[in-house]
């Protein structure tokens, strides 16, 4: 998929979706294992780690984060492969 645009309204999901992708893939942990962990579906973790841009609550993201061991604010985090492409530009 296209990568999507600071000037979509979707952009935010973009980041956190790619975050959670990272941190959970940090910690060892499959889509099926965190979503057992949170008590969420598999598609639920797949839908918003992909494009597809599902909204979720907050109270969801701070869970995950919990899960993920990190702070909830570190989802919302820039992705340091495209700081660094914007960084060249």
């Amino acid at each position: 998929m296209a990568k999507i645009s600071k000037e979509d309204n979707n952009y935010v999901y973009y980041w956190v979706g790619k975050n959670i992708k990272k941190y959970r893939k940090q910690k060892g942990l499959t889509q099926k294992e965190l979503a057992e962990q949170c008590s969420y579906t598999e598609n639920f973790i797949g839908d918003l780690e992909n494009d597809t841009f599902k909204t979720c609550s907050l109270n969801t993201l701070y869970y995950i984060s919990k899960q993920l061991g990190i702070h909830m604010k570190d989802l919302f985090d820039e992705l340091e492969e495209d700081k660094k492409k914007s960084d060249n530009k």
